[in-house]
């Protein structure tokens, strides 16, 4: 026993050894015959001694039983997603910007953008305890049967503390086509791009799946240390690569003028790299500097994202189509000679309007440029007139509803043709398949072709149906089984427990997003209380403005939505809000702080808890909206700014005063 606990020990740090240096360093010291019979060695004296076994065995990655669903994970430090910039100017702005609320000079740290699956890592004690997803910034699916097949994840690290890293989860340019290869010769659906493929793979059920996958990642920020004493972006990097984390390449920018030629540089660059980036980002080094220069509601105000010009391609326009959205725009698409764009290939391309097709003069047959807007939505960018023969044909908006045959209209001051015929059965198709996308109520399975055969077969009219459906009606579906009906009847019944926020949000309120639905569902706590609610109510709420207050007070005014509420209520699909606003402190109670200058007693991310504790809100520049400025010493412009305008300033003393 002894001598096996010695062996599997040995073998074990070997493996990791060379797990690291071939999938972190590229740099693999023995022959993959080699590490395959330590592999094999190592997997026989664990099957004999299973009591040996290491938590951070390679043998740990080959993946385990599949998962029914994943669960929720919810995230220590929001991950915020980055503010993007198109050009030079932009990038200047964003450094005058930054040099304005500092005063002071700033370096930056240059990163590729890597085009692929955002996750949390989260370590305790030195071994992996969860992968998660981003999700929606607050709360993303536990993966992390399938983060444990990655190989260049390490599974334990030498580092004690609590940590938590955040990385991007690609696929190789080179393995996703071989993946899609593979999935050709199986007859398994073909994959768009690397990082839908990407997406795919990390979110599959079953992690075996996983594992086959040659999925790799790029860790690129601490979110949380216990006890950090880390001062900068760049200390941070050396951390984790000392910690055994793939980290990508980097550099530490003097200026933004330094900036700007090193995109110029990886503009270039990007296309011989064995992996897709779409731009680079930008960070303020310093993470002091960071803390004064806060957050915005999605986004840090101390990083941007600059994305390259998107790259384009010639094609061919055979047919333009229109489709029926939710709210009744009535939007024309390209129909395009396959063409492969940026990783993807694309066979259609939004139009968006009838101005659109004109303004840029666009005909039926035409060789037209098209690139991926933002490198995600396939468009148009001009006509290749020189090369018309005259059979082009000129395109015309239909004059009524191609699915209910309504008369269409365009209203003043819209750019969009509209079908209003409230019962139109393509606007109430959209609608479903809005309501159990993922930032909806998430449903699983019901996936857009699902929904239109149970539509077909008169099963669905609203969105209240699908809380209706009985499993042989799902199962008897061409194409479907008992498998299939099980699992989709499964997530059906787990999406009844989603937050108010998710349920709001996927009714599909003309105006009211996601960030509108949940501030809106944690203002009111409940549903009864938000249909009760009235114009002035709702126009109270923070970036809630005149047209949404209206969008809403005007949705359940019709019986018709109410009616669908009630069916889903009586479904017992869930209608309060886990976040319900607190109570708090009258004193902070809905109140805007700005911090400035440094402060004795607290950090600013103490103060800025306390702050959000008690009710209020933490800006990083003062305005008119501002009602307190808590000043530490040696404050700056900020102070001045707050003293010209009138607004309270807070000493330490003061704000503990508050607090009582």
């Amino acid at each position: 026993m002894k001598e096996a606990a010695q062996r599997i020990k040995k073998l074990t740090e070997e493996l990791i050894k060379h797990n690291y240096q071939y999938y972190v360093l590229d740099q693999p010291e023995i022959s993959d015959k080699e590490y395959d019979t330590k592999l094999k060695e190592l997997e026989i004296l664990e099957s004999q001694y299973p009591n040996l076994i290491q938590p951070d065995s390679p043998t740990r990655r080959v993946g385990g039983e599949p998962l029914k669903a994943f669960t929720q994970a919810y995230h220590r430090v929001p991950m915020l997603s980055l503010d993007n910039s198109y050009n030079t100017q932009e990038l200047i702005d964003f450094d005058n910007r930054v040099k304005n609320a500092l005063e002071t000079s700033v370096k930056y740290v240059l990163e590729p953008k890597i085009d692929g699956l955002s996750v949390v890592l989260k370590y305790e004690n030195g071994y992996l305890v969860q992968g998660a997803t981003r999700g929606d910034g607050i709360k993303g699916e536990d993966v992390t049967l399938n983060i444990k097949t990655i190989k260049s994840i390490p599974l334990s690290i030498p580092e004690k503390r609590d940590l938590e890293v955040r990385g991007e989860v690609y696929l190789p340019k080179k393995s996703f086509l071989k993946l899609n290869e593979e999935q050709e010769r199986i007859g398994g659906p073909i994959f768009a791009n690397p990082r839908n493929a990407a997406a795919g793979s990390l979110r599959q059920l079953d992690p075996r799946i996983t594992a086959k996958r040659p999925l790799d990642i790029f860790v690129f920020n601490i979110q949380y240390l216990e006890g950090s004493t880390i001062k900068t972006h760049e200390e941070a990097f050396k951390f984790l690569q000392d910690n055994g984390f793939k980290v990508n390449a980097h550099q530490v920018a003097q200026s933004i003028d330094e900036v700007i030629a090193e995109c110029e540089v990886w503009q270039e660059k990007r296309a011989s790299l064995s992996y897709d980036i779409d731009g680079l980002v930008v960070k303020v080094n310093d993470l002091a500097q960071r803390e004064i220069l806060g957050v915005k509601a999605k986004s840090p105000r101390w990083a941007i994202a600059y994305k390259f010009k998107a790259e384009e391609e010639e094609t061919v326009i055979k047919n333009i189509l229109v489709q029926v959205g939710r709210t009744g725009a009535i939007t024309p698409k390209a129909e395009l000679e396959p063409v492969r764009v940026a990783g993807s290939l694309i066979s259609f391309a939004t139009l968006h309007n009838e101005d659109y097709i004109r303004d840029k003069d666009i005909q039926i047959g035409d060789h037209v440029i098209i690139h991926k807007a933002g490198d995600v939505i396939p468009e148009v960018v001009r006509v290749i007139k020189e090369k018309r023969t005259g059979k082009e044909e000129k395109f015309h908006m239909p004059t009524t509803c191609p699915a209910c045959d309504e008369k269409t209209i365009r209203l003043e001051g819209e750019a969009v043709l509209r079908c209003v015929n409230e019962e139109c059965p393509a606007q109430t198709l959209r609608g479903i398949i809005h309501f159990v996308s993922r930032n909806a109520m998430n449903i699983e399975g019901l996936g857009t072709a699902i929904i239109e055969k149970i539509a077909d077969e008169g099963l669905l009219k609203d969105v209240a149906d699908i809380y209706y459906l009985k499993k042989d009606a799902i199962k008897n579906l061409e194409g479907m089984g008992e498998k299939s009906a099980d699992n989709i009847i499964k997530a059906i019944e787990m999406s009844k427990q989603n937050d108010l926020a998710n349920l709001l949000f996927g009714l599909g309120i003309k105006l009211i997003g996601s960030k509108g639905a949940r501030l809106i569902a944690e203002r009111f706590g409940s549903m009864n209380a938000i249909m009760k609610a009235k114009y002035e109510d709702f126009i109270e709420i923070d970036e809630i403005g005149d047209k949404m207050a209206d969008s809403i007070v005007d949705y359940f005014s019709k019986d018709k939505n109410v009616e669908i509420v009630n069916r889903l209520k009586a479904a017992g699909v869930n209608m309060e809000s886990a976040q319900k606003e607190i109570e708090g402190n009258k004193n902070f109670l809905n109140k805007t702080f700005v911090l400035t200058g440094t402060l004795e007693e607290y950090t600013r991310n103490e103060a800025q808890a306390i702050i959000e504790g008690m009710g209020g809100k933490v800006t990083g520049s003062v305005s008119k909206k501002t009602d307190y400025v808590l000043a530490g010493k040696e404050a700056g412009s900020k102070l001045e700014k707050a003293e010209s305008l009138g607004i309270s300033i807070l000493t330490e003393e003061k704000f503990k005063e508050m607090m009582k």
